[in-house]
C-alpha cells in the first residue's frame, strides 16, 4: 500500500510498513538490485528500509536486555532488604541480651 503526495518541490510516495517488510523479504530472496527493479524502487531505498528495520530490532533487543536486568536488580534488592531486616532483628535481640546481662 502506498500513497502519493505532491509538495511544492517534489513528489514522494509513502509506503506502508507491511509493504516495506514484504519488499525487504523479497530483497533477501532475490537480492536488493533485482528486488528494487521489480518493485520500481531505488536500491538505496531498500538499503535505508533495511537499516531502519535493523535499528528497530536492535532497540527491541536492548529493551529486552534492560527488562531482564531490571528484574534481576529487583530480586537482588528484595533479597538485600530481607537480609537487612534479619540483621536489624538480630541487633535488637542482642541489644536486649546485653541490657539484661548488665542489669543483673
Amino acid at each position: 500500500m502506498s500513497t502519493k503526495s505532491t509538495g511544492s518541490k517534489a513528489s514522494y510516495t509513502r509506503h506502508s510498513a507491511e509493504y516495506k517488510q514484504e519488499s525487504l523479504k523479497l530483497a533477501l530472496q532475490v537480492g536488493v538490485a533485482k528486488a528494487a527493479k521489480q518493485l520500481g524502487l531505488h536500491e538505496s531505498q531498500l538499503y535505508a528500509w533495511r537499516k531502519q528495520s535493523d535499528h528497530a530490532q536492535s532497540v527491541s533487543e536492548r529493551e529486552a536486555s534492560l527488562a531482564t536486568e531490571n528484574a534481576r536488580l529487583k530480586r537482588q534488592l528484595a533479597q538485600q532488604a530481607e537480609e537487612l531486616a534479619i540483621l536489624k532483628n538480630a541487633a535488637t535481640y542482642f541489644a536486649q541480651q546485653l541490657k539484661r546481662g548488665t542489669n543483673t
